[in-house]
């Protein structure tokens, strides 16, 4: 059985291929090695590495591995990510034709707004569309809010910097932005 095809066709100062060394280490080990196997210090140096890597990787395919306990959320936030990417919104363009972007690159625009607000962590954000000339949108915006430096105007300075992202980077309007408290955190 072949190694890999990086190593396919690397042959050794002695003219031996290394996977020839490989398929034939467990005839050697066997006792049934040729004359040139015994006496070539290529062939004697490749069959040394090749056991150890033969010995390490097997355990590491015999460790038993637990995965890591947010394993599940990792993967269904990749998922949904995925997912959001294929959500398209039209974007204001004084050439003809469409131009678009995807729901979740607005988001992440938004978000990053959200997160320059002292004392506020954004957390989800979905964008959706409203059927308007101008390319309006709607926002829904969950945050996490500090409860030691979070001040009253945070929630109107949150609410200042997504509406000025969403014109001035993106180039869309909002026509509404709902703000969800939805956790503490200790700064």
């Amino acid at each position: 059985m072949a190694m890999n095809q990086a190593t396919q066709g690397y042959t050794l100062p002695c003219g031996r291929d290394v996977e020839d060394v490989w398929e034939r280490l467990g005839e050697v080990e066997a006792g049934r090695a040729d004359a040139h196997e015994i006496d070539c210090p290529h062939c004697r140096a490749t069959r040394e590495s090749l056991t150890v890597l033969r010995e390490l990787t097997g355990e590491l395919a015999a460790e038993d591995v637990e995965p890591s306990f947010d394993l599940t959320s990792r993967i269904m936030s990749a998922v949904r990510a995925e997912v959001r990417r294929h959500d398209q919104l039209p974007l204001p363009t004084p050439e003809p034709g469409v131009v678009r972007i995807s729901a979740e690159a607005v988001a992440a625009v938004l978000r990053f707004a959200a997160d320059t607000v002292d004392g506020v962590r954004a957390r989800e954000c979905r964008v959706t569309t409203v059927d308007s000339p101008d390319h309006a949108v709607t926002v829904k915006m969950s945050i996490a809010v500090s409860y030691l430096g979070f001040s009253g105007h945070a929630l109107a300075d949150v609410r200042e910097r997504v509406t000025a992202a969403a014109s001035a980077r993106i180039g869309v309007r909002l026509a509404r932005l709902d703000l969800t408290v939805s956790d503490l955190y200790d700064a």
